[in-house]
């Protein structure tokens, strides 16, 4: 029973971080259709945020509050990686609409760019975040199972991200004129929605999101400047599974991903089990193209 509760708190917890880092780039290419190779630039800006953050309480605040620190990074990743997100669409993305492949590679070409800068600000050697204090230790279920409060934290996170993002989507009226830009930007248009403002909040709400995944990434390990490589190759896996532009088929996507690799890398290793992953991914997408979950469309006679 420990090895199954374990199990499947490590693939909730996988799912939890695969998903955070997914949210802001399924809604920017959902919307937008731009593959940000450079999203993986943003979690990284976010994870160097709370970092300095945390330099900045431990020179200048009392250390009965240093653990306050990370109450303070999580806004500030957001806003942080935001700023980059909106210089970004306004200098560079927003030329690139309609075009796939020469806004991969110029993102692509930022990323590098954003790789060099945070080597040159802080070094190459990876750095640590330290957890508050209230983050350490865990929840003891059973003998030989204990649950770390940093995952769970984590998973409370992701929860509130989800449930603030289904807001601004379906409940506010920023969030119905990025659904009528998603489904029909003519349209749109012609009903005056300013279709480029839509379009520079949104790549803007999706890097923030990228800076809070960063924060809460540098929270299991070092962070450095290549962070964010190791993750944009599952982020567009699971956008893509879940179906483009749809927030339940990502939180879909993320939970299939994060409880199918969890299982395979149990019985083999982390290798073959990302590769089973990657096998069933691309089977499933043969049977169903649009993914888990796609949007509605009328056919027009």
């Amino acid at each position: 029973m420990d090895v199954l509760l374990s199990q499947i708190f490590n693939g909730l917890s996988v799912s939890s971080i695969l998903l955070l880092i997914a949210l802001g780039l399924a809604i920017t290419f959902g919307l937008m259709n731009v593959i940000n190779m450079a999203h993986g630039e943003l979690i990284m800006a976010g994870a160097y945020v709370a970092y300095v953050t945390q330099s900045i309480f431990a020179k200048y605040v009392d250390v009965e509050f240093f653990g306050l620190y990370f109450f303070m990074a999580i806004p500030l990743a957001f806003l942080v990686s935001a700023l980059m997100g909106l210089i970004m669409e306004r200098f560079l993305i927003r030329f690139l609409y309609g075009r796939p492949l020469d806004s991969l590679l110029a993102t692509w070409g930022v990323s590098m760019i954003l790789q060099q800068v945070a080597r040159s600000i802080f070094g190459a050697p990876n750095v640590d975040v330290v957890s508050p204090r209230w983050l350490n230790g865990g929840i003891e279920l059973m003998a030989g199972l204990q649950l770390p409060y940093k995952r769970i934290f984590i998973i409370g996170l992701v929860a509130l991200c989800i449930v603030g993002m289904y807001c601004y989507i379906y409940r506010s009226s920023a969030g119905r004129k990025m659904q009528a830009v998603m489904q029909n930007r003519d349209m749109a248009a012609c009903l005056g929605i300013p279709t480029r403002k839509v379009d520079a909040m949104t790549f803007a709400l999706g890097s923030g999101l990228a800076g809070v995944a960063g924060c809460s990434l540098a929270l299991l390990g070092s962070i450095g400047p290549s962070i964010g490589t190791y993750y944009i190759v599952d982020a567009f896996m699971v956008v893509v599974l879940g179906g483009v532009g749809k927030l339940v088929g990502t939180v879909a996507g993320a939970l299939a991903i994060g409880m199918i690799n969890t299982a395979f890398e149990y019985g083999t290793t982390a290798s073959v089990g990302k590769v089973l992953v990657f096998s069933l991914v691309i089977l499933f997408l043969q049977l169903k193209p649009s993914g888990l979950v796609s949007l509605r469309t009328r056919a027009l006679d």
